[in-house]
């Protein structure tokens, strides 16, 4: 489509980030039905050719960034609001990193960190190969079960051990959540998609035509999931804990210690809003960058040689 991606092709790091930020527009969580059949219909005149007088490229940007944020590009298909990557809230990652809990706190706050993980990662999956629910509900249990069992015994083996003070063993508890998601997260990851390694992903050449099922391309968007997983949530789980166990110190805090809870939600808060957006310039677009480019002279021969295109594309997917 005619837009701004024409001078910042997805293929550069500018292209991936400005296609991140129309992805993640809060403002296209209000748009409605009519709005939606409107910016499609138009899209689909573009490519036929049909465009009424007068639409400008700023319409035709406007429209194929409403799409791509609420339509799945495999199935055609709109995205549940609460699981599109503009919808997703942080209020539970407030609840992991919540100080002094109880291992029914522990539990509850990971399944549900996970649950949500799991409808997201679902929601935004690579449709181009049919893949069985019963996977889906494999990669479910198992990042569960991961992020469960890593807490929980983590937690358990601080509190056991004796090479710690009090101090410094809530210090470190307050970390735990981190090693328990990013490793949930790669579980996650190589439960649900392993399917794809022996089967392949699409590559489309730059007209969006299938070129072939590349297994090396599925190697790639797995590792690149995987790896990405583990970065996004690193500022989030690591940098409230530093700021809270300074705080805590101040002699205020000490004397109104009922001002902990509501000054650490505060301080998740102020994280997410000012630390996340600049670590989002340098991983996100490349996280949530649905569409990644290859070489084609790096998947197999057999691919490489059925196109003329250098530079071939795969969704990989959540």
């Amino acid at each position: 489509a005619v837009s701004r991606n024409v001078f910042l092709p997805q293929s550069t790091f500018l292209g991936r980030l400005r296609h991140f930020i129309d992805i993640i527009d809060p403002s296209t969580l209000f748009v409605t039905e009519s709005r939606l059949k409107e910016c499609i219909k138009l899209l689909d005149d573009f490519k036929q050719g049909n465009l009424p007088p007068g639409i400008t490229d700023h319409q035709l940007w406007e429209a194929q960034k409403v799409k791509q944020a609420i339509i799945h590009p495999d199935t055609g298909e709109k995205i549940f609001m609460p699981f599109r990557m503009s919808g997703k809230s942080k209020e539970r990652v407030v609840g992991l990193l919540l100080p002094n809990q109880t291992l029914a706190s522990t539990v509850f706050w990971q399944w549900l960190n996970q649950s949500h993980n799991a409808c997201v990662n679902y929601a935004n999956r690579n449709a181009t190969k049919p893949t069985p629910t019963s996977k889906f509900i494999q990669g479910y249990v198992g990042a569960v079960t991961s992020a469960v069992s890593i807490a929980v015994g983590l937690n358990v083996l601080i509190e056991k051990s004796s090479k710690f003070n009090p101090a410094t063993r809530l210090f470190i508890q307050r970390f735990i959540p981190f090693p328990a998601v990013a490793s949930a997260n790669i579980c996650n990851v190589a439960l649900m998609r392993h399917n794809e390694l022996s089967e392949g992903i699409d590559v489309l050449d730059s007209n969006g035509n299938v070129v072939g099922s590349s297994k090396i391309a599925a190697k790639h968007a797995l590792i690149e999931t995987a790896l990405t997983r583990v970065a996004l949530p690193l500022p989030i789980f690591v940098l409230p804990p530093i700021i809270m166990a300074f705080l805590e110190k101040l002699p205020l805090m000490q004397v109104h210690r009922r001002m902990m809870l509501p000054v650490h939600s505060l301080v998740c808060l102020a994280v997410f809003g000012l630390s996340l957006p600049r670590f989002n310039f340098v991983w996100r677009p490349l996280a949530i960058n649905l569409f990644m480019c290859i070489e084609a002279s790096h998947l197999e021969p057999e691919i490489a040689m059925a196109t003329d295109c250098k530079v071939l594309t795969y969704n990989k997917g959540l």
